[in-house]
């Protein structure tokens, strides 16, 4: 795990503990100022674990047992006013966010889930500004701005085109996992592929997966960095980004096909989705290119990448943004 985003993963956990003590601290206020007899059962409880620590060191009047019964007894009574009074037994109890770990972020066989989490989350705040645009969800996608009519006889007219695809990005997003397959969004501009990509980023996302999303451009420009920047401090940046492209549970290319061709785009442009193929990631791509526009442009290495390891989705329509401008 990165330092930087492990540091701050640790910060958010730290803040649930904190919210969890005020939480608590909150609840023995209202219990004691309704039940007096709590706090001196609860300084009972006390002298009855400092009795314990003397007996350990050969002090003390009462057997061990004597204390274990006396200390059963007053949980019992502190249990019988809690329900008295309209509380669980457990109201009192310290509250954690993970269970497993009791917070700490760590169990005995390493990193507990919660943490890792955590980190999933910032590493999707790292990498993906966009998902911040605030509306892309499935419940706000509309399908009115598609024609009810088919382009063709025989054919699927576009507004039932994209009520398939939207219930394939749905189904997708809720059942995300490691048997998940690649997709690859085509169609005209302005039909929504970038829309459903950031709505399916969302709902991973919120799953605790690590998701980036940008355009072609912006992540290729990660690789150069990487590879030509004289400045140590930015092609550390860039390394650390890179890794994390390989490695996030779902990556979003959006734009492909807009990018600057060069020797070294195409080449870092397969070692990330090749990369990530070998390693089981999974990834959706956006392009206004077909097939055959697919094939020219980028050879027949990376097109067979894509025709063979990707499942396709095909957007219909006119552009939604004239749309819109048409209707407003």
């Amino acid at each position: 795990m990165e330092g930087r985003l492990l540091a701050r993963a640790r910060a958010r956990q730290e803040e649930l503990r904190t919210d969890n003590r005020i939480t608590q601290a909150r609840r023995h206020g209202e219990v004691c100022a309704a039940i007096p007899e709590i706090p001196a059962i609860e300084s009972a409880l006390r002298s009855i674990m400092s009795e314990l620590v003397g007996l350990a060191l050969g002090q003390g009047n009462r057997t061990a047992e004597e204390l274990e019964q006396e200390s059963l007894r007053l949980q019992e009574r502190r249990g019988e006013l809690l329900r008295q009074h309209g509380w669980p037994e457990d109201y009192l109890a310290p509250i954690y966010s993970c269970s497993l770990c009791r917070d700490t972020g760590w169990r005995e066989d390493g990193i507990c889930e919660c943490l890792k989490k955590l980190y999933r989350q910032e590493q999707t705040r790292e990498l993906s500004p966009l998902l911040r645009n605030g509306q892309e969800t499935f419940e706000n996608f509309r399908l009115d701005y598609y024609s009810p009519m088919p382009a063709a006889e025989g054919e699927r007219s576009p507004r039932e085109q994209m009520q398939l695809v939207l219930s394939v990005c749905k189904a997708y997003a809720e059942s995300f996992g490691p048997g998940s397959p690649n997709l690859l969004f085509t169609g005209a501009p302005g039909l929504g592929k970038t829309y459903l990509s950031a709505a399916i980023a969302r709902v991973t996302a919120d799953k605790g997966m690590s998701v980036a999303y940008d355009t072609v451009s912006g992540l290729l420009a990660a690789f150069e960095q990487e590879k030509f920047s004289r400045d140590t401090d930015e092609q550390a940046d860039a390394a650390s980004r890179v890794r994390q492209l390989l490695s996030c549970d779902l990556l979003i290319v959006d734009d492909l096909g807009t990018e600057m061709t060069t020797a070294f785009t195409q080449s870092a442009l397969y070692s990330l989705l090749d990369g990530r193929l070998r390693n089981g990631k999974k990834t959706i791509i956006n392009t206004n290119l077909d097939r055959a526009g697919i094939a020219e442009r980028y050879g027949a290495a990376l097109a067979s990448r894509l025709t063979g390891e990707y499942e396709w989705l095909e957007f219909r329509g006119r552009d939604v943004r004239a749309l819109r401008k048409e209707r407003a």
